[in-house]
């Protein structure tokens, strides 16, 4: 399957379903609603939930929603890993590994407001990595805040992401103060224009829409499958981690940059963790897939023993089958 997907042709879109398919089936044979957190969803991920709820609709319409969010998302990190040449040749890599590390955890399948941020991240992802050679960087930094300004209205420790546009305009863009500022201001837009629907819809409670977030540290992990799970995340990610790091001198700036920008997500959604830390659930985790996915992408793609590769798939892929399907 990894020889498969390191080759570039339009039939690999059609095997990435499949495949998809196959990890995520248990999806559809125990189908679940769309997952509430009312200390940490937002002020617009509970008025989508609010929205629905009167439908009435079934629990198999959002497992399929579900799906097809993943799908996206893998496709379109995909292609921007491609179009950025994160690695040295166009592949499917990015996107096997997004969909093969969301079936590590039962609760990144479920339909939930880190499933839509992820989203989201994907698209500020992209918008940063054109930062470094922008020929209007002050539109496309405000537009990058008005993002992430929508993502800490979905949920509540996503505010930490506010940490993400400093760093990355720290990395990506000469020091300019107006660019920061024009950064920050952005993030406040979706505020603003918020407030003003509800003043003049005469429901005006403010205090709902500022975020609330504390600091506590995560649970220890429940059971074995979960250790299992993280230790399945952590290892392909430090050797990958090498690899880009021995290539990185084979890289032009942008990628060098762009790999920084990962990683910095990367720290980033582990702070998120431990803003929603002590609940016994992994669905924040799941704002670390997407620097995850490229770092496990290199794990795939460089080793030159194509066995080790193969192994390592097969064995993420079978626990990813058993806990999909015979975990309770």
């Amino acid at each position: 399957m990894v020889g498969i997907f390191r080759q570039k042709n339009q039939g690999n879109a059609l095997i990435l379903i499949i495949y998809g398919m196959m990890l995520k089936f248990g999806m559809f044979l125990h189908p679940s609603g769309p997952v509430r957190h009312p200390g940490d969803d937002h002020y617009l991920y509970n008025w989508l939930l609010n929205y629905l709820e009167p439908l009435k609709l079934p629990a198999i319409f959002y497992s399929l929603i579900s799906f097809t969010l993943l799908y996206l998302q893998a496709t379109l990190f995909n292609r921007i890993c491609n179009a950025q040449k994160m690695l040295p040749k166009p592949n499917y890599l990015p996107a096997m590994a997004f969909l093969l590390l969301t079936s590590l955890f039962p609760e990144w399948n479920y339909f939930s407001a880190p499933m839509i941020i992820n989203l989201f991240l994907i698209w500020i992802f992209y918008r940063m990595t054109m930062l470094y050679n922008t020929p209007r960087p002050v539109a496309s930094i405000f537009n990058i805040g008005m993002i992430m300004g929508i993502v800490t209205l979905l949920y509540q420790p996503a505010i930490v992401f506010v940490l993400m546009l400093l760093l990355a305009l720290f990395i990506m863009r000469p020091f300019r103060i107006q660019e920061w500022l024009i950064g920050l201001l952005g993030i406040t837009a979706p505020y603003y224009f918020l407030l003003l629907i509800l003043y003049f819809g005469n429901n005006w409670h403010w205090r709902q829409i500022l975020p609330t977030i504390s600091f506590r540290l995560p649970t220890l992990p429940a059971s074995l499958a979960v250790t299992f799970s993280i230790a399945l995340l952590v290892i392909p990610f430090i050797i990958g981690g090498f690899f880009v790091q021995n290539n990185l001198n084979k890289m032009l700036i942008q990628g060098r940059k762009n790999w920084s920008l990962l990683l910095l997500f990367l720290i980033v959604s582990l702070l998120i963790i431990v803003v929603n830390g002590g609940e016994n659930n992994y669905v924040n985790w799941a704002l670390s897939v997407m620097p995850l996915a490229a770092f496990h992408a290199a794990a795939y793609y460089y080793p030159q023993k194509k066995i080790f590769p193969a192994v390592m798939h097969w064995v993420i892929f079978a626990f990813a089958i058993y806990v999909n399907y015979f975990l309770p």
